[in-house]
């Protein structure tokens, strides 16, 4: 996967630079014709920037010399009207305010359809890439990409794109009317251009050093604050406010002192800028005097001349600035492409066998998340239609990863899954996912009401359906008691009620799935023994005439499972009943007694 080598991080509230970290991509060609595509799309807007972008130009080139005409019929030194000549260059003036009033719209225009279009197709990707690539990735650097780099696409779009052509054209235009005008002045003028270059080069370069260490420190201090945040119970339990405070204060303290140096620097460029531009006035004035004390050029091309030095030398530092701009955009989006050029996730197969019984059988599974370090091995299971197996056994042992394989949420390295007589991998994913339904152990809410987080899974159920898995799993009350009844809006992952409630909840959403087979994944472990009673009550009502696959740490849950599975490091080490289990003595024996006699762990 290609990748920037830096990530340009914007925060708001804080100035850039004109010489911020430029984050330069790895394929600038590449990425740069994949960029073009978009601008494809739109290629009438396009074409209308490009027209008002040369009119612009073109008329904010040509004023100066309606200026230097004006100037020569007051001094006398040229015929004509001078009203006429005034009244066209206050007219071509209005034009180039008119044009880059224009120039903005359309700029504006074009930047939010090419990142709508980007926006839209990343979000896309993000929901069909496999479990495997989120699970492997930060979800904050794929957040950044969707608002970091596209925001940095939509800017260089909408201004650093116009000003650089803009740029390009005014300094050709400008440099061909003082050849025209007067060689001799204007390669005089054009020596300040070295001087501008080389101040630029020498501060950028400073610039630059100070503000990496500067990106790098905020990126370490809003992550202390981050950590801070969300962790501000722990900080509190274990009295480490005021060891936070230092770190943040020292981490503060370094930021302040980079963030000094950036500024200043920045801050120098432009009385130095303006000192190399009073030379050229100076080397202008003192020339352009004795050039036309010898008839070489009027007075107007003088005034002129200064004008044009002042609008040459603008676009120089413009460009430079928007080249680094360019970069980091083209690396943001870079770093966009390499998500859309990930794989998706595999949709195809068929459908379930209409008269399919339900039945899970996993035949000599072998599964890695990594290479060489085996997860599950030589894993063989059936489950009957309608039958209740329960997996237990130590952390690590492979139980949830169980429960992965048969959602397709990863793909087995060998062996095979079936349902009935029917390989999941002869199945699509959405096919297989329809009918299995899963509640785990965090479950997740979203900030939406009561009644659309049950409807999630099955938006089409009836009322009845609704009101069957509202009764069955004992959330009545529950929901009674909120403000607006199944219309209340939970708050973001439902932290307005109670964990078991949460629980209660993803089971009745399960419920009103109405699936083929479910999978509880340690539903009850963060709950108390009470709730954890109304939960298992719940969940026996659910679990009726379905194929069911519990994960549990609380044997209690799991008593009168119809089959019980030890699992130890990937491998099934013990099986049957509870009753049987535990006459064995073996692993589950050990399990039970640590929990329910007080055996030490």
């Amino acid at each position: 996967m290609a990748d920037s080598k830096q990530t340009n991080i914007s925060v708001p509230g804080t100035n850039r630079s004109r010489f911020a970290e430029v984050t330069k991509a790895e394929n600038v060609g590449r990425s740069l014709m994949r960029i073009l595509t978009y601008f494809a799309k739109e290629k009438w807007l396009v074409i209308s920037m490009l027209g008002v972008v040369v009119f612009g130009t073109l008329c904010g080139v040509f004023a100066p010399s309606l200026q230097s005409k004006a100037i020569d019929i007051i001094a006398g030194s040229a015929e004509g009207s001078l009203f006429r000549a005034l009244l066209l260059m206050i007219s071509v003036y209005l034009l180039h305010c008119g044009s880059q009033l224009l120039q903005g719209i359309i700029s504006a225009q074009l930047s939010q359809r090419i990142v709508s279009s980007m926006r839209v197709q990343l979000f896309d990707k993000v929901i069909t890439l496999p479990v495997r690539f989120l699970d492997t990735h930060s979800h904050g650097d794929i957040m950044s990409r969707m608002t970091n780099d596209i925001e940095n696409i939509s800017t260089t779009v909408s201004q650093s794109l116009p000003s650089f052509f803009s740029g390009i054209l005014t300094i050709i235009g400008t440099v061909a009317i003082m050849l025209w005008y007067c060689w001799q002045l204007a390669l005089l003028s054009f020596a300040t251009v070295i001087l501008t270059l080389i101040a630029t080069k020498i501060l950028s370069k400073n610039v630059r050093k100070y503000s990496r260490k500067r990106q790098a420190l905020l990126g370490q201090l809003n992550g202390t604050v981050e950590e801070m945040i969300s962790g501000y119970r722990t900080v509190v339990a274990y009295n480490h406010q005021t060891l936070t405070a230092e770190e943040f204060c020292k981490t503060s303290d370094q930021l302040t002192k980079a963030g000094i140096r950036t500024d200043i620097l920045s801050g120098v460029m432009g009385p130095i800028m303006n000192c190399i531009s009073n030379i050229g006035f100076v080397i202008i004035a003192a020339f352009g005097g004795y050039f036309a004390i010898n008839g070489l050029i009027s007075v107007g091309v003088i005034s002129a001349f200064i004008v044009y030095a002042k609008q040459f030398s603008r676009p120089i530092n413009e460009i430079a600035q928007v080249y680094g701009q360019l970069q980091t955009a083209i690396a943001g989006a870079e770093r966009l492409f390499s998500i859309l050029d990930e794989e998706s996730e595999d949709l195809s197969g068929d459908d379930i066998v209409s008269d399919s019984n339900y039945s899970v059988t996993f035949s000599n599974v072998d599964f890695a998340y990594d290479p060489g370090y085996p997860v599950i091995r030589n894993f063989s299971l059936t489950v009957p239609a309608g039958k209740k197996v329960a997996l237990v056994g130590a952390t690590g042992s492979g139980k949830t990863t169980i429960v992965n394989l048969l959602m397709r949420l990863y793909d087995i390295n060998g062996g095979d899954i079936l349902i009935g007589n029917q390989s999941i991998h002869d199945i699509s994913r959405i096919a297989l996912r329809k009918k299995v339904s899963i509640v785990l152990q965090d479950t997740f809410l979203f900030e939406d009401s009561i009644k659309n987080n049950l409807l999630y899974a099955n938006a089409q159920a009836s009322q009845e359906a609704l009101d069957e898995a509202i009764r069955m799993c004992r959330i009545k009350d529950m929901i009674d008691a909120m403000p607006m009844g199944a219309d209340s809006i939970l708050s973001p992952s439902g932290s307005n009620i109670s964990q078991g409630q949460r629980q209660l909840l993803a089971i009745a959403r399960a419920f009103v799935a109405d699936p083929k087979i479910l999978i509880l994944d340690e539903a009850t472990s963060n709950v108390d023994t009470r709730t954890e009673k109304v939960i298992q009550n719940a969940m026996q009502s659910i679990m009726q005439n379905r194929t069911s696959i519990v994960i549990a740490h609380r044997l209690s849950t799991i008593r009168d499972a119809d089959l019980i599975i030890v699992m130890d490091k990937g491998q099934i080490v013990e099986n049957g009943s509870h009753e049987q289990l535990l006459s064995q003595k073996g692993k589950y024996y050990e399990l039970y007694m640590t929990q329910y006699a007080g055996f030490a762990t």
